[in-house]
């Protein structure tokens, strides 16, 4: 269980430390239960809010996948009686709680002292069904600011009226951004020389879908799995295999002991395609001319260079054929 915000700087060590300026946890409710999170679970049973959800007839709260099974009456997000059966949601989709990180059983010892904690990796992630791997590590800094520049998701029909289609979303900032793009990515760029020891930079993908549609990856929990690859990567504890877009897990190097989980469904989503990430690079270039003039130079240098290494293995491919 994780906090939204952190406050980073360069430690006398060169290296970032963050701290969390937030007093707590805000979350969606609906799916939420001890099986998908049992830490939330623990945090909201006491001095919580809860906004949009169903409340029971002794005044306790309710939503759809909550451990109990629905009762027979409720009074659902809108002030209105339901009763079980009901095909209209009891609690919003959107549903929260707000608890205090006091609350978690598993907070870290760290969380008040004012030094912080040191960064080892900074992680990017964004929700794709094809193309972006589970997880890829960056070659270099600037091929890592890259990633989190281009980095996007397949829109829903929640949030537009076409769906699939890819929304970029630089570091997942895009509605927070107070100040021009193109600059952000350059104070992004321009880090790299006020941290003298900087953290490592990844890309995680936990929404990639399988040919039936299903998620070939567990996520919720399982997820530390992949976190735990990337912390040894970044204390070389572990090897990765090299790729023409970054590094990513040798068949192995995840630790997959106590998960039931087909070979040829880890070996997808860990796939690199050619022929997708061409696509992938050549679409890129619409975000970053709507960036305009303050893109910094060397991201569309650092896409032409991975879009003729693409184009180039394609037609490697193609010839030993």
């Amino acid at each position: 269980m994780g906090d939204d915000i952190a406050w980073m700087r360069v430690g006398p060590d060169g290296r970032l430390w963050a701290v969390n300026p937030e007093y707590g946890y805000f979350g969606v409710v609906p799916g939420t239960n001890y099986k998908t999170n049992p830490n939330a679970m623990k945090s909201i049973t006491k001095d919580t809010f809860f906004t949009n959800v169903a409340r029971t007839k002794d005044g306790d709260v309710w939503w759809e996948g909550h451990d109990a099974p629905a009762p027979d009456e409720l009074i659902d997000w809108k002030g209105q009686a339901w009763r079980k059966g009901s095909e209209e949601k009891a609690a919003h989709p959107n549903s929260r709680f707000t608890a205090p990180m006091a609350n978690n059983p598993a907070l870290s010892r760290f969380c008040h002292d004012p030094r912080g904690v040191p960064i080892s990796a900074v992680i990017f992630g964004g929700r794709r069904s094809n193309t972006v791997p589970l997880v890829l590590q960056a070659f270099n800094w600037t091929h890592g600011v890259y990633l989190g520049a281009t980095m996007g998701s397949e829109t829903t029909a929640a949030a537009t009226g076409q769906v699939g289609v890819v929304r970029r979303d630089p570091m997942a900032m895009l509605p927070f951004l107070g100040y021009d793009a193109g600059s952000y990515l350059q104070h992004w760029l321009d880090m790299q020389e006020r941290i003298p020891n900087p953290p490592k930079l990844f890309l995680v993908n936990w929404f990639r879908k399988g040919s039936d549609g299903k998620f070939l990856w567990p996520g919720y929990g399982d997820n530390m799995r992949v976190l735990k690859w990337v912390l040894d990567r970044c204390h070389g504890r572990t090897n990765a295999q090299e790729t023409l877009l970054g590094w990513v897990p040798y068949a192995g190097d995840l630790d997959l002991g106590g998960l039931d989980i087909p070979r040829e469904s880890l070996e997808q989503a860990t796939r690199i395609d050619l022929g997708e990430w061409e696509y992938e690079l050549e679409s890129q270039k619409e975000w970053f001319d709507k960036l305009g003039a303050t893109l910094p130079p060397q991201l569309e240098l650092q896409r032409r260079i991975l879009l003729e290494a693409v184009k180039n293995a394609r037609r490697v491919q193609v010839g030993k054929k």
